[in-house]
């Protein structure tokens, strides 16, 4: 049986694990933290549980494929369920939105609370779901590295719709054109920060983000976020796939260009085929740059996504005003994303994300008790003094919540720990701890990730948020998928 090596438990680690081994490879997955599962990971705190990292469920027929991929029943492992309400936003001047699972609803909403009209509504939304179903078999499901991606009859499509697709706009742009009030263009603004963008500079080819949510369903597993991680390292066992955690890899065996297998501290492993889970420009800096192997280093150094400060804090009591995911807008929200890409420091009026597990999850807080994962959005870590940039943002974060819900919150923390982008670096191993690799802040982005797989370097693929197709759970997935396609059955 060929034997196949994998540096990285993250979410697309375990799936390239799981589709190797359906290919006949006897799989091996290595990660230099005791538990699998990369950022996708959880903490307790007292009686306080907390998805760490990604808070966000769509596309669940991504994970589901894995199962299927064995014959395997999904719900013999793993369920969810769609979120009724998909987020709750929150504006300093006392307006209050929601929007629904129910498309129809939310148009209704937009239209009642921020003056919008129903049928610009429909035709905004109609236009992202036209322009997904064009992007999505081109730039995401496949490698944009195959001269046969280019010349395939989605590629032809996607030519002949260029002009709709929003190449050479920025999100922003994009956004005033089909919304009349500023609230509503700060909404839809916000799905650039799904892979760490400024909407200000990302292509507005990224507005077909929010379809997977009003068209394609926001959900949320049974267990919490890590019951992904957890289901799948189960059905990786059952199907032959041996983990070793707390097992670093230390260095690559390495013949003229061709990748022969790993050392570690505890052993030397030698494998038909590798792949890495790990951010690529550490990958690089580790394994490639130390060996004679020719690459333009130069090529990897790109802008970093955004990485974040992330609170969580036990909160002794319940808000019915509150659902699983809460914005609460900044004033200035260019300014914001200025202050974060630009400046490379925190916004001094910052947008504050709440994550509330506990709403679905009644486990992850004691009764009449919440659970509150809080994201501010920050620069990656490119030297500055994190101590006090957590210091001054958790007291923002603190004032915001006063002034919009008019309650002492600080008075509420029972537990608390934090990440900053240092913290996150060190568990994750993502450059300056980005949390989806690089951005998208220009319109050849997409372009310019990292392939899955290249001729220079033999015997290797990569996958994972700093590859191709990007960061975030559904592309993390897509990523092995794609470099599963290009092994050798």
């Amino acid at each position: 049986m060929k034997k196949f090596g994998i540096i990285g438990s993250g979410i697309a680690g375990i799936a390239l694990a799981i589709r190797a081994a359906k290919k006949g490879y006897k799989v091996h997955v290595f990660d230099k933290n005791p538990y699998p599962g990369g950022k996708l990971s959880q903490i307790t705190l007292q009686n306080y549980r907390f998805d760490a990292g990604p808070s966000l469920f769509t596309l669940p027929h991504l994970v589901e494929e894995l199962f299927e991929l064995h014959s395997k029943n999904t719900r013999n492992y793993f369920s969810y369920q769609r979120l009724p309400e998909i987020c709750n936003y929150f504006w300093t001047d006392g307006t209050q939105l929601k929007t629904y699972q129910e498309i129809d609803q939310t148009i209704q909403e937009l239209a009642s609370v921020l003056g919008e009209e129903e049928t610009l509504l429909k035709q905004y939304f109609n236009r992202i779901k036209q322009n997904y179903e064009i992007l999505n078999p081109l730039f995401i499901e496949k490698s944009l590295h195959k001269f046969s991606t280019w010349t395939s009859k989605e590629a032809l499509k996607g030519y002949t719709n260029i002009p709709k697709l929003g190449l050479f706009s920025t999100m922003n742009q994009f956004n005033k054109k089909q919304f009349k009030n500023p609230k509503t263009v700060q909404l839809f603004n916000r799905y650039a920060t799904y892979n760490g963008s400024d909407p200000y500079q990302t292509p507005a080819t990224l507005s077909i983000i929010p379809h997977l949510e009003y068209h394609l369903g926001a959900y949320f597993p049974k267990g919490g976020m890590i019951e992904i991680v957890n289901s799948l390292v189960k059905l990786a066992q059952e199907v032959g796939v041996e983990f070793h955690l707390g097992e670093e890899v230390q260095k690559l065996l390495i013949e003229k260009n061709k990748i022969l297998g790993f050392q570690t501290a505890k052993n030397r492993y030698e494998f038909d085929q590798v792949g890495s889970n790990l951010d690529i420009e550490l990958f690089y800096k580790k394994f490639i740059l130390a060996n004679e192997i020719p690459v333009n280093y130069s090529k990897l150094v790109q802008e970093k996504s955004s990485s974040g400060i992330i609170f969580y804090w036990g909160i002794n009591r319940t808000f019915k005003e509150l659902g699983v995911h809460n914005i609460f807008f900044s004033d200035n929200y260019q300014q914001e994303f200025t202050e974060i890409f630009q400046e490379k420091t925190v916004a001094l009026d910052p947008t504050v994300y709440v994550h509330i597990s506990s709403k679905v999850e009644k486990n992850d807080a004691p009764e009449n008790a919440e659970n509150w994962f809080i994201l501010v959005n920050t620069p990656a870590n490119s030297g500055q003094n994190w101590e006090d940039f957590a210091r001054i943002t958790r007291q923002k974060v603190i004032d915001k919540i006063n002034k919009i819900l008019k309650v002492n919150i600080e008075d509420q923390i029972e537990e608390e720990d934090y990440l900053d982008p240092i913290r996150i670096e060190n568990r994750t191993g993502s450059t300056g701890g980005a949390l989806y690799g690089n951005s998208s802040n220009n319109k050849f982005s997409a372009f310019l990730r990292h392939p899955n797989f290249k001729k220079s370097i033999e015997n290797i693929v990569w996958v994972g948020g700093s590859v191709h197709p990007g960061g975030g759970i559904p592309l993390c997935l897509s990523s092995a998928k794609i470099a599963a396609e290009s092994l050798k059955d």
